[in-house]
């Protein structure tokens, strides 16, 4: 009977995890170097010190970076020591040892799972963490300050609720013109106004997390006859907070994955225009894991076979598809942007085509 695990499958995964940390590593320092020197007048200026730019931003900004393009450095290296292996004639040997081609892809599937399990986690829960304090180091040293344009707004922030701002300053978190409107359903199915508050304006108090609303009038429209009352504040709350007029990029990027599960609903209720954007970040975090398993099974069936130019071509054939690949999600992640796909498919169209790719190379390859 033939053992789940082997030496050979130790070395081979020692081979596949040590070139992609030494890959990876490599391109990080570059990154880094390459950072620094374009930030470097802004972190002269920025009234902080060296440890708060390795602590808050750098140490922040590797794993965002790691996890980032973790699925393209699986790929280069399993090409990179699999052409070693096989121009050393190592995997004609297997091969001709008895163990099958099958048999030979468990040890790059366990590394590929360890590799999609830790970016998964590292998805979903630990970069959003991090990136709250990296994000917010870039808001306040290094990018210029966000302004929200947007006027006119509307939104729906419960059943049957409905508020509308004229313009909101996300500076000072005051909305002007401010109308807060209720509707209730009624026996024939229409919907019918029941409470309507007007203000001059509302702000949001940071510290106890509420509105507060300032010289306002409420109408509640009663079967019988109305009623008006008005006053100079009130302090009241409802689902809308000042991140609802951040940028939309730095508030995603920020959320967990129930977190973000939980906003995309409420935005879905609001009526809000930027609910696709957070719908392909949620499916971008599971489709980027997943494609390790497909580059890393391109990457054995391209470069496990012994060819004439070497390692060489080996590389630049990985290359070229590494870029091909991230053209197509950039594409389709624009077509889901644009609604012109479901964010749902247009994400995990790239790896059903280099899914296609994958099964077709791997019936050409070496057995």
């Amino acid at each position: 009977m033939q053992r789940f695990w082997t030496k050979l499958d130790g070395y081979i995964l020692r081979k596949f995890l040590g070139t992609f940390v030494y890959s990876i590593a490599l391109i990080i320092v570059i990154v880094i170097i390459f950072d620094i020197s374009e930030k470097v007048e802004d972190f002269l200026k920025a009234d902080c010190t060296v440890w708060q730019i390795i602590s808050e931003y750098y140490l922040n900004f590797v794993p965002f970076f790691v996890n980032l393009f973790s699925p393209l450095f699986t790929f280069i290296a399993v090409i990179f020591f699999t052409s070693r292996l096989a121009a050393r004639t190592e995997i004609v040997a297997m091969l001709s040892a008895g163990i099958s081609f099958r048999r030979l892809l468990r040890p790059y599937l366990v590394g590929a799972t360890l590799i999609s399990i830790t970016s998964l986690i590292l998805n979903n829960y630990l970069i959003p963490i991090a990136n709250k304090t990296r994000l917010d180091f870039e808001a306040k040293y290094i990018l210029n300050k966000y302004v929200y344009t947007e006027r006119d707004i509307h939104r729906q922030v419960a059943p049957g609720v409905f508020v509308y701002m004229e313009h909101y300053n996300n500076d000072d978190n005051i909305g002007t013109r401010f109308t807060l409107e209720k509707f209730e359903s009624k026996k024939d199915g229409s919907m019918e106004l029941t409470y309507k508050l007007t203000a001059k304006d509302i702000i949001w108090d940071s510290i106890r997390s509420k509105w507060t609303i300032r010289d306002y009038v409420i109408r509640r429209l009663l079967p019988l006859r109305d009623s008006l009352q008005s006053g100079k504040r009130l302090d009241t709350t409802f689902n809308l907070s000042p991140k609802d007029f951040g940028r939309a990029q730095m508030v995603m990027e920020t959320m967990t994955a129930g977190e973000l599960d939980k906003y995309i609903a409420d935005e879905k209720m609001k009526g809000s225009d930027n609910v696709q954007l957070y719908e392909i970040e949620k499916h971008k975090r599971l489709a980027f894991p997943f494609a390790t398993f497909i580059l890393t099974l391109i990457g054995v069936a391209m470069s496990s076979r012994k060819v004439r130019g070497g390692i060489g071509i080996h590389i630049g054939l990985g290359i070229l598809l590494s870029f091909t690949f991230i053209l197509f999600m950039q594409v389709f992640t624009s077509f889901a942007a644009s609604g012109v796909m479901p964010p749902s498919v247009a994400v995990w169209i790239p790896n059903v085509l280099f899914g296609i790719i994958c099964v077709f190379l791997l019936r050409r390859a070496p057995k």
